[in-house]
Protein backbone atom coordinates (compact mmCIF):
# COMPACT_ATOMS: atom_id res chain seq x y z
CA UNK A 1 0.00 0.00 0.00
CA UNK A 2 2.66 2.36 1.08
CA UNK A 3 4.79 1.69 -2.21
CA UNK A 4 1.34 2.33 -4.55
CA UNK A 5 0.84 5.85 -2.35
CA UNK A 6 4.43 6.48 -3.09
CA UNK A 7 4.54 5.56 -7.03
CA UNK A 8 1.30 7.80 -7.80
CA UNK A 9 3.72 10.57 -5.15
CA UNK A 10 6.52 10.24 -7.58
CA UNK A 11 4.31 10.22 -10.46
CA UNK A 12 2.35 13.49 -9.22
CA UNK A 13 6.25 15.32 -8.90
CA UNK A 14 7.24 13.90 -11.90
CA UNK A 15 4.17 15.19 -14.12
CA UNK A 16 4.62 18.63 -12.43
CA UNK A 17 8.15 18.92 -13.27
CA UNK A 18 7.80 18.19 -16.47
CA UNK A 19 4.91 20.92 -17.04
CA UNK A 20 7.07 23.71 -15.43
CA UNK A 21 10.72 22.96 -17.04
CA UNK A 22 11.45 25.33 -19.95
CA UNK A 23 13.73 23.51 -22.34
CA UNK A 24 15.28 24.16 -25.40
CA UNK A 25 14.11 21.22 -28.11
CA UNK A 26 15.19 20.58 -31.56
CA UNK A 27 12.55 19.64 -34.28
CA UNK A 28 -0.87 21.54 -33.06
CA UNK A 29 -5.62 19.87 -32.36
CA UNK A 30 -7.61 17.64 -34.57
CA UNK A 31 -9.97 19.58 -36.78
CA UNK A 32 -13.06 16.48 -36.13
CA UNK A 33 -13.76 14.31 -33.93
CA UNK A 34 -13.41 11.64 -35.58
CA UNK A 35 -9.98 12.33 -37.56
CA UNK A 36 -7.31 10.82 -37.05
CA UNK A 37 11.51 15.74 -37.24
CA UNK A 38 14.05 16.23 -38.79
CA UNK A 39 14.28 19.83 -39.47
CA UNK A 40 16.62 22.34 -37.69
CA UNK A 41 14.65 24.29 -35.21
CA UNK A 42 15.27 25.87 -31.69
CA UNK A 43 12.30 26.01 -29.65
CA UNK A 44 10.80 26.09 -25.73
CA UNK A 45 8.61 23.69 -23.81
CA UNK A 46 5.99 25.79 -20.86
CA UNK A 47 3.07 24.93 -19.26
CA UNK A 48 1.52 28.28 -19.47
CA UNK A 49 -1.59 26.84 -16.76
CA UNK A 50 -2.80 24.34 -20.17
CA UNK A 51 -2.59 22.04 -17.05
CA UNK A 52 -2.59 21.28 -14.05
CA UNK A 53 -1.08 18.32 -11.30
CA UNK A 54 -2.51 15.73 -10.41
CA UNK A 55 -3.07 17.22 -7.17
CA UNK A 56 -5.15 19.26 -8.31
CA UNK A 57 -6.72 22.42 -10.68
CA UNK A 58 -6.50 25.62 -10.65
CA UNK A 59 -9.66 27.95 -11.29
CA UNK A 60 -9.10 28.05 -15.16
CA UNK A 61 -6.87 25.21 -15.53
CA UNK A 62 -8.49 21.58 -17.00
CA UNK A 63 -11.36 23.05 -17.33
CA UNK A 64 -12.76 22.36 -20.73
CA UNK A 65 -12.09 18.64 -19.76
CA UNK A 66 -15.12 19.01 -17.52
CA UNK A 67 -17.83 21.07 -19.68
CA UNK A 68 -21.07 19.44 -20.42
CA UNK A 69 -22.67 18.85 -22.73
CA UNK A 70 -20.31 16.49 -23.85
CA UNK A 71 -19.35 17.72 -28.19
CA UNK A 72 -21.52 15.87 -30.52
CA UNK A 73 -23.77 14.69 -27.73
CA UNK A 74 -26.45 15.72 -25.04
CA UNK A 75 -24.48 13.38 -22.47
CA UNK A 76 -23.89 15.20 -19.23
CA UNK A 77 -20.89 15.10 -17.34
CA UNK A 78 -20.41 13.91 -13.61
CA UNK A 79 -19.77 17.63 -12.14
CA UNK A 80 -16.00 17.86 -10.83
CA UNK A 81 -15.33 20.62 -8.03
CA UNK A 82 -11.67 22.21 -8.71
CA UNK A 83 -10.73 20.95 -5.25
CA UNK A 84 -11.16 16.94 -6.32
CA UNK A 85 -9.86 17.36 -9.69
CA UNK A 86 -6.58 15.61 -8.37
CA UNK A 87 -6.46 11.78 -8.00
CA UNK A 88 -4.42 12.25 -4.96
CA UNK A 89 -7.41 13.69 -3.64
CA UNK A 90 -10.07 10.96 -2.10
CA UNK A 91 -13.65 10.95 -3.25
CA UNK A 92 -15.10 7.48 -2.95
CA UNK A 93 -18.48 8.93 -4.02
CA UNK A 94 -17.20 9.93 -7.47
CA UNK A 95 -19.34 7.91 -10.28
CA UNK A 96 -18.48 9.29 -13.45
CA UNK A 97 -20.79 8.58 -16.19
CA UNK A 98 -19.48 5.66 -19.30
CA UNK A 99 -19.42 7.25 -22.85
CA UNK A 100 -17.80 6.36 -26.02
CA UNK A 101 -19.66 7.84 -29.30
CA UNK A 102 -20.87 5.57 -31.87
CA UNK A 103 -18.48 6.18 -34.44
CA UNK A 104 -15.83 5.47 -32.12
CA UNK A 105 -17.13 1.92 -31.55
CA UNK A 106 -18.04 1.28 -34.92
CA UNK A 107 -14.05 -0.06 -35.31
CA UNK A 108 -12.69 2.88 -37.71
CA UNK A 109 -9.01 2.44 -38.38
CA UNK A 110 -8.24 5.25 -36.29
CA UNK A 111 -9.40 3.98 -33.32
CA UNK A 112 -8.86 1.25 -30.63
CA UNK A 113 -11.45 -2.13 -29.80
CA UNK A 114 -12.94 -1.67 -26.31
CA UNK A 115 -10.62 -3.03 -23.47
CA UNK A 116 -12.45 -5.45 -22.81
CA UNK A 117 -12.51 -7.52 -26.02
CA UNK A 118 -9.73 -10.25 -25.94
CA UNK A 119 -7.91 -10.00 -29.17
CA UNK A 120 -6.80 -6.13 -27.67
CA UNK A 121 -3.37 -6.16 -25.51
CA UNK A 122 -2.77 -2.53 -25.71
CA UNK A 123 1.28 -1.55 -24.27
CA UNK A 124 0.30 1.71 -22.81
CA UNK A 125 3.45 3.64 -21.74
CA UNK A 126 5.89 2.63 -24.88
CA UNK A 127 5.75 2.72 -28.87
CA UNK A 128 3.03 -0.33 -29.17
CA UNK A 129 3.22 -1.46 -33.09
CA UNK A 130 3.08 1.31 -35.37
CA UNK A 131 0.83 3.59 -32.43
CA UNK A 132 2.31 5.84 -29.84
CA UNK A 133 0.93 5.07 -26.49
CA UNK A 134 3.61 6.85 -24.52
CA UNK A 135 2.49 10.40 -23.37
CA UNK A 136 4.63 13.63 -23.79
CA UNK A 137 4.41 14.16 -20.00
CA UNK A 138 5.74 11.26 -18.26
CA UNK A 139 4.41 7.96 -17.23
CA UNK A 140 0.58 7.66 -16.62
CA UNK A 141 -1.42 5.20 -14.37
CA UNK A 142 -3.34 2.24 -15.18
CA UNK A 143 -6.32 1.54 -13.24
CA UNK A 144 -8.73 -1.13 -13.70
CA UNK A 145 -6.49 -2.07 -17.40
CA UNK A 146 -7.75 1.87 -18.51
CA UNK A 147 -5.26 4.65 -18.66
CA UNK A 148 -5.80 7.34 -16.01
CA UNK A 149 -5.91 11.31 -17.26
CA UNK A 150 -2.62 12.68 -16.07
CA UNK A 151 -4.76 16.07 -15.15
CA UNK A 152 -7.05 14.70 -13.31
CA UNK A 153 -11.05 13.84 -12.84
CA UNK A 154 -13.43 14.58 -15.91
CA UNK A 155 -17.06 13.65 -14.72
CA UNK A 156 -16.72 10.79 -17.53
CA UNK A 157 -15.02 7.42 -18.12
CA UNK A 158 -14.88 5.49 -21.47
CA UNK A 159 -13.00 7.47 -24.93
CA UNK A 160 -15.95 10.10 -25.69
CA UNK A 161 -15.06 11.09 -29.41
CA UNK A 162 -11.27 10.00 -29.12
CA UNK A 163 -9.97 7.18 -30.54
CA UNK A 164 -7.40 5.96 -28.69
CA UNK A 165 -7.47 4.84 -24.65
CA UNK A 166 -4.76 6.80 -23.06
CA UNK A 167 -2.97 9.86 -24.94
CA UNK A 168 -4.39 10.75 -28.71
CA UNK A 169 -1.59 12.78 -30.53
CA UNK A 170 -1.96 15.69 -32.34
CA UNK A 171 0.30 18.28 -34.08
CA UNK A 172 -0.66 21.85 -34.32
CA UNK A 173 1.17 24.12 -36.93
CA UNK A 174 1.20 27.68 -36.13
CA UNK A 175 2.30 29.62 -39.30
CA UNK A 176 2.84 33.47 -38.72
CA UNK A 177 4.00 36.47 -40.64
CA UNK A 178 4.15 40.46 -39.65
CA UNK A 179 1.31 42.57 -41.04
CA UNK A 180 2.00 44.72 -43.30
CA UNK A 181 0.54 48.07 -44.70
CA UNK A 182 0.36 48.43 -48.44
CA UNK A 183 4.12 49.48 -48.99
CA UNK A 184 5.30 46.13 -47.19
CA UNK A 185 6.23 48.07 -43.73
CA UNK A 186 5.69 46.12 -40.61
CA UNK A 187 2.48 47.83 -38.85
CA UNK A 188 3.19 48.35 -34.92
CA UNK A 189 0.10 48.65 -32.52
CA UNK A 190 -0.91 52.34 -31.73
CA UNK A 191 -0.75 51.52 -27.74
CA UNK A 192 2.10 48.72 -27.09
CA UNK A 193 4.21 49.93 -29.79
CA UNK A 194 4.58 46.27 -30.82
CA UNK A 195 4.20 44.74 -34.20
CA UNK A 196 1.36 42.89 -35.13
CA UNK A 197 2.16 39.27 -35.53
CA UNK A 198 -1.07 37.48 -38.06
CA UNK A 199 -1.48 33.78 -38.13
CA UNK A 200 -3.49 31.39 -40.55
CA UNK A 201 -6.47 30.27 -38.72
CA UNK A 202 -9.37 27.83 -39.39
CA UNK A 203 -13.44 27.81 -38.35
CA UNK A 204 -14.27 24.20 -37.48
CA UNK A 205 -16.96 22.62 -39.07
CA UNK A 206 -17.99 20.24 -35.89
CA UNK A 207 -18.28 23.41 -33.40
CA UNK A 208 -18.04 26.36 -34.93
CA UNK A 209 -15.26 28.00 -33.18
CA UNK A 210 -11.42 29.13 -34.75
CA UNK A 211 -8.51 27.31 -34.46
CA UNK A 212 -4.81 26.40 -35.26
CA UNK A 213 -5.38 24.29 -38.57
CA UNK A 214 -4.09 21.34 -36.78
CA UNK A 215 -4.72 17.51 -36.60
CA UNK A 216 -3.90 14.11 -35.86
CA UNK A 217 -1.18 12.05 -36.05
CA UNK A 218 -0.89 9.08 -37.92
CA UNK A 219 0.34 6.09 -36.83
CA UNK A 220 4.05 5.64 -37.28
CA UNK A 221 3.83 9.35 -38.61
CA UNK A 222 6.33 11.60 -37.92
CA UNK A 223 5.51 14.65 -36.35
CA UNK A 224 7.15 17.11 -38.80
CA UNK A 225 5.11 14.90 -41.58
CA UNK A 226 1.91 15.55 -39.72
CA UNK A 227 2.89 19.59 -39.26
CA UNK A 228 3.05 19.59 -43.00
CA UNK A 229 -0.01 17.96 -44.52
CA UNK A 230 -2.25 18.88 -41.94
CA UNK A 231 -1.68 22.75 -43.17
CA UNK A 232 -2.09 21.64 -46.67
CA UNK A 233 -5.06 19.74 -45.94
CA UNK A 234 -7.12 22.20 -44.09
CA UNK A 235 -5.76 25.76 -44.65
CA UNK A 236 -4.80 24.67 -48.80
CA UNK A 237 -7.34 22.66 -49.60
CA UNK A 238 -4.49 20.23 -50.88
CA UNK A 239 -7.09 17.18 -50.79
CA UNK A 240 -8.87 18.94 -54.08
CA UNK A 241 -5.74 19.71 -56.63
CA UNK A 242 -4.66 18.58 -59.18
CA UNK A 243 -0.96 16.60 -59.80
CA UNK A 244 -0.11 19.86 -61.20
CA UNK A 245 -0.88 21.88 -58.43
CA UNK A 246 -0.38 19.46 -55.76
CA UNK A 247 3.29 19.20 -57.25
CA UNK A 248 3.75 23.45 -56.75
CA UNK A 249 1.70 22.92 -53.88
CA UNK A 250 4.61 20.57 -52.05
CA UNK A 251 7.55 22.70 -52.92
CA UNK A 252 6.29 26.28 -51.92
CA UNK A 253 5.27 23.94 -48.54
CA UNK A 254 9.04 22.53 -48.02
CA UNK A 255 10.25 26.16 -48.15
CA UNK A 256 7.90 27.37 -45.56
CA UNK A 257 8.42 23.87 -43.43
CA UNK A 258 12.06 23.40 -44.09
CA UNK A 259 12.95 26.64 -42.37
CA UNK A 260 13.99 26.85 -38.61
CA UNK A 261 10.93 26.70 -35.97
CA UNK A 262 9.92 27.25 -32.48
CA UNK A 263 8.41 24.09 -30.70
CA UNK A 264 6.30 26.32 -28.50
CA UNK A 265 4.08 23.62 -26.30
CA UNK A 266 4.28 19.44 -25.88
CA UNK A 267 2.21 17.82 -23.86
CA UNK A 268 -1.49 17.38 -22.66
CA UNK A 269 -4.26 19.67 -23.97
CA UNK A 270 -7.42 20.82 -21.86
CA UNK A 271 -9.94 19.65 -24.90
CA UNK A 272 -13.30 19.32 -24.20
CA UNK A 273 -13.09 15.67 -25.85
CA UNK A 274 -10.92 14.47 -23.11
CA UNK A 275 -12.32 11.94 -20.66
CA UNK A 276 -11.17 10.53 -17.45
CA UNK A 277 -9.69 7.42 -20.04
CA UNK A 278 -8.55 8.94 -23.15
CA UNK A 279 -7.21 13.08 -23.38
CA UNK A 280 -5.35 14.87 -26.27
CA UNK A 281 -1.67 15.99 -26.40
CA UNK A 282 -0.43 18.07 -28.82
CA UNK A 283 2.89 19.48 -30.64
CA UNK A 284 2.34 22.72 -31.11
CA UNK A 285 5.51 24.36 -33.58
CA UNK A 286 5.49 27.97 -35.09
CA UNK A 287 6.66 28.39 -38.23
CA UNK A 288 7.41 32.06 -38.87
CA UNK A 289 7.38 33.84 -42.77
CA UNK A 290 9.79 36.58 -42.16
CA UNK A 291 9.71 38.39 -45.13
CA UNK A 292 6.12 37.20 -45.79
CA UNK A 293 6.99 35.88 -49.55
CA UNK A 294 6.12 32.58 -49.03
CA UNK A 295 2.90 32.85 -48.08
CA UNK A 296 2.07 35.63 -51.11
CA UNK A 297 2.78 32.15 -53.28
CA UNK A 298 0.10 30.40 -51.28
CA UNK A 299 -3.63 30.94 -51.70
CA UNK A 300 -5.40 30.28 -48.37
CA UNK A 301 -8.61 28.37 -49.62
CA UNK A 302 -10.42 25.57 -46.79
CA UNK A 303 -10.59 21.89 -47.36
CA UNK A 304 -11.28 18.76 -45.41
CA UNK A 305 -11.93 19.82 -41.63
CA UNK A 306 -12.01 23.73 -42.29
CA UNK A 307 -14.84 25.89 -42.86
CA UNK A 308 -13.23 28.99 -43.62
CA UNK A 309 -9.34 29.79 -43.46
CA UNK A 310 -8.21 33.74 -43.00
CA UNK A 311 -5.32 35.05 -41.49
CA UNK A 312 -5.85 36.82 -38.03
CA UNK A 313 -4.53 39.46 -35.78
CA UNK A 314 -2.91 38.12 -32.45
CA UNK A 315 -4.05 39.55 -29.62
CA UNK A 316 -5.14 38.78 -25.82
CA UNK A 317 -8.98 39.15 -27.86
CA UNK A 318 -9.19 35.87 -29.76
CA UNK A 319 -11.38 33.33 -28.63
CA UNK A 320 -9.90 29.83 -30.33
CA UNK A 321 -10.73 26.01 -30.04
CA UNK A 322 -9.32 24.41 -26.68
CA UNK A 323 -6.17 25.47 -25.73
CA UNK A 324 -5.08 27.15 -29.02
CA UNK A 325 -5.27 31.32 -27.58
CA UNK A 326 -2.03 30.12 -24.81
CA UNK A 327 -0.60 28.41 -27.80
CA UNK A 328 -0.76 31.78 -29.62
CA UNK A 329 0.32 34.09 -26.61
CA UNK A 330 3.31 31.95 -26.21
CA UNK A 331 4.21 32.81 -29.41
CA UNK A 332 3.21 36.19 -29.55
CA UNK A 333 6.08 36.58 -26.35
CA UNK A 334 8.46 34.57 -28.13
CA UNK A 335 8.16 36.84 -30.78
CA UNK A 336 8.26 40.11 -29.59
CA UNK A 337 4.97 40.57 -30.82
CA UNK A 338 1.81 42.65 -29.62
CA UNK A 339 -0.47 40.52 -27.71
CA UNK A 340 -2.33 43.05 -25.05
CA UNK A 341 -2.75 47.02 -25.03
CA UNK A 342 -2.01 46.60 -21.42
CA UNK A 343 1.28 47.07 -21.21
CA UNK A 344 2.01 45.52 -17.96
CA UNK A 345 0.31 42.30 -19.09
CA UNK A 346 1.50 42.35 -22.60
CA UNK A 347 2.87 38.61 -23.04
CA UNK A 348 4.06 38.62 -19.43
CA UNK A 349 2.66 35.88 -16.37
CA UNK A 350 2.67 33.20 -18.98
Amino acid sequence: MAGRILERTLATVSLSVALASVTVKSSGLCGIPECRSSFSSCGFHRNSNIMSGSNGAKENSHKKARTSPYPGSKVQRSQVPNEKVGWLVEWQDYNPVEYTAVSVLAGPRWADPQISESNFSPKFNEKDGHVERKSQNGRYEIENGRPRNPAGRTGLVGRGLLGRWGPNHAADPIITRWKRDKSGNKITHPISGKNILQFVAIKRKDCGEWAIPGGMVDPGEKISATLKREFGEEALNSLQKSSAEKKQLEEQLHKLFSQEHLVIYKGYVDDPRNTDNAWMETEAVNYHDETGEIMDNLSLEAGDDAGKVKWVDISDKLKLYASHAQFIKLVAEKRDAHWSEDSETDCHGL
